[in-house]
Parts: structure tokens; sequence; C-alpha cells
């Protein structure tokens, strides 16, 4: 049955982009297990972990451009199958193999993930930014429910079960994107111009989108530190596991629900000014983070949350905005791929920071690199002054 009403296209596919989140986590959180069971070591258990991100920031910009060229819908539901499949998998392949597994899971999360950003963008071409904030809260909650589901299953259960919950959760979107319209950019082009490796780079060089690609990177960075390394910061405050996530689960709820909040606001006012505000709020927020504890922490903690979430979900809308015709999915991998460098550069670069000079100088410093992110933002600012961007919200 064909899905009419806007606000439940939108619901469609915030969960196929949760599909993705809650495939990432659910297996990540579980994996000592998994690592005791089979007898592996701390490296194998990161090498599952990475694998499944390093398959998004290597696909993600080949969907987006097959996408652009054989359907965004049919690459969005070729996605979600091979996930599903991959997921279902794990119960039939011996357990050494769940690294190919998660490989075969990553590539069908880029395409997923791609694909329902793009149809947002088509969906949505007024209010695009706040469509954009549901869509990314949306899948948000998977990184939120996703650890609790999972270790109520592996309690309950088996490990083995979370690759069950996956294929339940893919299958759920696969039969609801059914019913969706087709992207009204997919019009294909012509057979000369199909995955021409020319208009691939076409869609890397231009020139509009070059300084949200750095501000995505930069933003990313601040995601990976805040979410990813923030703990290590809390245990050396001595405090237990509860206060820990408690600590962490602040920057993650102001992260999800901020996302609508700050969409809507960059329709109304000027976008430029609302990511602005983001990135001083989440760098500001990262550079406080060593100099704080308990309720001021929490206090650090949300505002770099608030900070990055606002920056997300606006660069997702002004990406898809500036993208010419017929490449906002290519646009938007590419845009990904970027969001995935960040996200590895930012607890990378303060590990090795932490090691050489301490805390307090890798926070203060991973927060002065994103400070510098608002020189990307005035380079956009003065090519919208040409004429290349939009005056507007997204």
């Amino acid at each position: 049955m064909p899905i009419r009403s806007r606000k439940l296209q939108l619901v469609v596919l915030g969960f196929v982009a949760f599909v993705t989140s809650f495939g990432a986590h659910v297996v990540a959180v579980n994996l000592p297990v998994y690592a005791q069971q089979v007898g592996a070591g701390a490296f194998v258990i990161g090498l599952l972990i990475a694998v499944y991100d390093f398959a998004e920031l290597g696909a993600k910009p080949v969907f987006g451009f097959v996408a652009d060229r054989r359907g965004t819908k049919a690459t969005m539901l070729a996605g979600i199958a091979v996930f599903s499949v991959a997921s279902l998998s794990f119960l039939v392949l011996p357990p050494r193999l769940l690294l190919l597994v998660r490989l075969l899971q990553g590539l069908g999360a880029a395409a997923l993930s791609i694909t329902s950003a793009a149809m947002v963008a088509d969906y949505f071409a007024e209010g695009r930014a706040r469509a954009f904030g549901i869509y990314n809260a949306i899948k948000g909650a998977g990184y939120v429910l996703s650890p609790v589901l999972g270790g109520a299953i592996v309690w309950a259960s088996r490990f083995s079960m979370i690759f069950v919950a996956c294929f339940v959760v893919g299958a759920i979107a696969f039969v609801s994107c059914l019913g969706l319209p087709r992207a009204s950019q997919d019009t294909g082009l012509d057979d000369d111009e199909a995955f021409s490796l020319k208009a691939f780079l076409d869609a890397v060089r231009d020139r509009r989108l070059r300084p949200w690609y750095a501000i995505i990177v930069v933003n990313m960075f601040l995601v990976g530190i805040l979410f990813g390394f923030l703990p290590v910061y809390v245990h050396s405050l001595g405090y237990n596991q509860l206060r820990n996530g408690l600590i962490v689960a602040s920057a993650t709820t102001s992260y999800l629900l901020v996302q609508p909040v700050a969409g809507m606001l960059a329709d109304r006012f000027d976008a430029m000014k609302v990511m602005g505000a983001g990135l001083v709020l989440s760098s500001v927020g990262v550079l406080l983070v060593p100099f704080t504890t308990g309720p001021t922490l929490v206090m650090a903690c949300v505002i770099g949350g608030t900070g990055v979430g606002t920056v997300w979900t606006n660069s997702d809308a002004m990406v898809s905005q500036l993208a010419k015709r017929g490449r906002t999915a290519s646009a938007l991998g590419i845009a990904g791929s970027f969001k995935e460098l960040g996200d590895m550069l930012g607890p990378l670069l303060i590990g090795a920071l932490t090691q050489a000079f301490g805390l307090k100088v890798s926070f203060v410093t991973c927060g002065v690199i994103g400070l510098s992110s608002i020189v990307f933002l005035g380079i956009a600012a003065g090519r919208r002054a040409q004429g290349l961007t939009p005056a507007s919200g997204c």
C-alpha cells in the first residue's frame, strides 16, 4: 500500500537509518562475550568494530553514485536486503567468520543509510533541515537503545540471537519501504554519463561542497572524542561504570534531542549562524571537559552534545541542498565517508596526545582544533556571497 503521509514517510526513512546505528552498536557492545566464547583477544574485538565502519567509509560514495543512476529506492532496498541476509547468515556460518558477516552488514548499512538520507532530501525540499533533524533523531535512537536491547538479548539467550534481532529490524524496514514513492530525481542519466568516473569526480570536486566536507570532518572529529574518548577521562576521575555511563548519556541525549530543534532554527533563520553556534558549542564543550567534575562535567557534555547535534543535522541538509540535480546521493555518500573519517581521526589524535602530554592538554588541543572549523564556515559564507550557495536556511 502506498505511503502518502509525509510524516509517515519521514518515520519510515528514519527507521531505515535506525537499522544501521542499531546494527553497529548492538553487536559492538557485546563483542567481549563473543571474544570469550571463541578465545579472541582485544585486537580482534577492535577489528570487528572497525570493519563495519571501514565498509561504510569505502562504500558510501559508491552506493550514492549507484543510487543517482539506478534509483535511490531500489538501492536502498538492496542495501536493507544485504544487511538482513548477512545478519541471518551468522546462524549458519562458523562463529569465527563473524568478520565476514560484519563486513557484509557494513556494506548493506552504507547503501541504506545514504539512500534514506537522499530520499529525505528529495521528499522534503521545503523544511529540509527540520526533516533531517527528525530523521537523525530516529537514527540516533539506535545508538541509545541498542546497548540496552543487546545486553538484554545476550543475558536472556545467547550472542547469536543479536543477529536475529538485526534481521528482524532489517525485515521490518524492508517491508515498510515498499510503500514509499520513488524519489523525484530517480529519472536516471543517459547511458553515456552513467557510471562514468568523470561524473563521480565532479561530485567530489564540487567547490560549493568542499568547505562543508571539511566542517563535517571536524564535527565528527569532535563526536569521536566526545562519545568515544570521554569515558577515559571519566574513568580517570575514579567514577564507577554506572556514573560513567550516565555522564556519557548526557552528551548522547542532548545530541539526539537538539536535532529537530536545530533543523527548525536553520529553516527559519540563517543556517550559517546556526551552524556557527553549533561549532562553537561543540568545541567549547570538549575544551571544558578536563576542567570539570560531577555536575559541571555533565554541563560540559550537554554543551558539547548540543553543538555536535546541531552541526550534524544541518550539514546533512546543507550538502543535499547544494548538490547538483541528480547528484544528491553521491554528495551525501561522499559526506558520509568524511563523517567516518572524522569519527576515526578524533579518538586516534586525542589518544596519541594523551599518551604524550596527558588528558588536559589533549582535550584542550582538540577543542581548539574544533574552533578552527569556523574558518571553513567563513569560506562557505564567502562563496555564498559570490552566489555559489543559497542565501538563507536549508
